[in-house]
């Protein structure tokens, strides 16, 4: 029994323990809930004054928007009613002006028709004087026309031959002077070496012993050679030295070389001759190309016909007089290109038809004709243009100049040649030559004075007026050059020039 209390003992302990753990645990409760409830008002009342604060804020702004908004329609009212007060006013100028204008019209009619009645009037005074002054005069009125027309063309004839004469005396004046300074200037500009071609080669040796391998026995060495090359070997008491002789330099470049290889490489017979020489003409040929490859990307001339460019390759073994005929065409295309562009014309055209000019020198078959004919078939023949071609033909005056570039052409070949030490003649024989030329053309009646110029290639006669007419000057022209063909020698060819020539003067005192 006692263990029963107990146990209801410790329940009811536990019960009271529990109500008064709740009941302090139900203070704190509310204490805690009080506290919260009292912060949860403080943080309600910041957002509502936080809340209260933007939507001011935003309502200042959207007042501050309306009132720029209304600003702005407010001006735009203003400018809408200032335009419509201007199209008012201009409307009412139109209106006024178009009332204006029909006054103004009105007058004007009134006014063409005075004018129409004035003009009739004088029409007809016109008319009655015209009839009183053909009465008077006894010509018409077309007549008089014509004839004042025609005093004014001889006038006008006169005043334009004087204008005219004016102007041919002042470019006679200048011309002269300006040509001078083209050319000086041009010939200043352009600077080239001077290269002496001969019409020997020689070769040298090492050794006497040599030259006894180079005839071979009986000499069959040397004949295959000469045989293969096309030249004459010369092996004299000339110490370590062998002539080649050929008036074709390329025959006596490939004698050299061939030569070179033979004594380089010990083997000397009739057969190893004639296989070298073969493989040095391959050798020299393509030396040729790339010469005429080189010389046109130098220069800048581009579109050449392959075998135009073999041919400016070949100059190189060519010689002019002693001048090396490569070295001529490149000054002459330099100089033309020069000349060209001080004058405003084409340089590139120039250049072109500088280098190609002499191209009739190298010909791969012999042709009588003169090189400057035969060089202006071979351009056209390789498709250069008319104003090349002629410029090429006409360098020696062998056809008309039908360009400008052809004076250029002629006048640059002549600087290129005349220039001192470009070309190498014996002086006595060259002068003699000269004289020679002006003495058969003295030989002949009627001849009073004679010229050789232009190096002994033109010769100028001067013949009396009054000792032969002008159809003897042509007859007189044809025996000089038929003299000269016959009794002397000469390169190229000879212009002989007759000139008669009458002069009447007198003076004013």
């Amino acid at each position: 029994m006692e263990f029963v209390y107990a146990i209801i003992g410790l329940i009811v302990g536990a019960v009271v323990a529990w109500l008064l753990f709740n009941s302090r645990l139900n203070a704190k409760a509310r204490k805690r809930l009080e506290e919260v409830e009292a912060e949860a008002e403080s943080i309600k009342k910041d957002k509502l004054l936080e809340v209260k604060e933007k939507f001011l804020n935003k309502k200042a702004e959207l007042e501050k928007e309306v009132s720029a908004r209304n600003q702005k329609i407010q001006q735009n009212e203003n400018r809408l009613k200032q335009k419509e007060m201007q199209l008012n006013q201009r409307h009412e100028e139109l209106q006024r002006k178009i009332s204006d204008n029909d006054v103004i019209k009105e007058n004007l009619e009134n006014q063409m028709a005075v004018i129409d009645q004035k003009k009739q009037e004088l029409d007809k005074m016109q008319h009655q004087e015209r009839e009183r002054l053909e009465a008077i005069s006894g010509l018409s009125a077309e007549e008089a026309k014509n004839n004042l027309i025609e005093s004014l063309k001889e006038e006008a004839k006169t005043q334009a031959a004087a204008y005219i004469n004016d102007i041919m005396d002042d470019a006679r004046m200048t011309a002269n002077k300006e040509a001078k300074r083209i050319v000086i200037q041009t010939i200043q500009r352009i600077g080239t070496e001077t290269a002496i071609e001969n019409s020997v080669s020689v070769f040298h040796i090492e050794n006497e012993d040599m030259k006894g391998r180079i005839i071979g026995r009986e000499g069959r060495n040397i004949r295959a050679l000469e045989a293969a090359c096309g030249v004459e070997i010369v092996v004299d008491d000339t110490p370590e030295a062998i002539v080649i002789s050929a008036f074709d330099p390329v025959r006596r470049e490939i004698a050299r070389l061939a030569l070179h290889q033979l004594v380089a490489d010990g083997r000397i017979h009739p057969a190893r001759i004639e296989e070298v020489v073969a493989k040095v003409e391959k050798q020299v040929e393509e030396e040729i190309l790339e010469t005429g490859k080189r010389t046109t990307i130098d220069l800048g001339v581009h579109g050449l016909h392959p075998e135009l460019i073999r041919m400016i390759g070949k100059m190189k073994y060519r010689s002019s007089y002693g001048q090396n005929l490569l070295q001529h065409a490149r000054e002459t295309a330099n100089l033309c290109a020069v000349m060209a562009a001080e004058l405003g014309l084409n340089p590139k055209k120039a250049k072109r038809a500088g280098l190609l000019h002499d191209i009739g020198k190298v010909p791969d078959e012999e042709t009588e004709m003169p090189h400057a004919e035969y060089g202006m078939h071979l351009a056209e023949k390789f498709k250069e243009k008319p104003d090349i071609c002629n410029a090429i033909g006409a360098h020696h005056d062998e056809c008309e100049m039908q360009t400008l570039i052809a004076p250029i052409v002629q006048i640059c070949d002549a600087i290129s040649g005349a220039r001192p030490g470009a070309r190498r003649e014996i002086v006595e024989a060259y002068i003699k030559r000269l004289n020679d030329l002006e003495k058969i053309a003295l030989s002949y009646p009627g001849v009073t004075k004679t010229y050789a110029i232009q190096a002994g290639r033109e010769l100028r006669v001067i013949v009396g007026a009054d000792k032969i007419d002008d159809a003897q000057t042509e007859k007189l022209s044809a025996e000089i050059a038929e003299k000269i063909q016959n009794e002397m020698t000469y390169p190229g060819q000879v212009k002989i020039t007759v000139i008669r020539e009458t002069r009447a003067v007198n003076y004013a005192r």
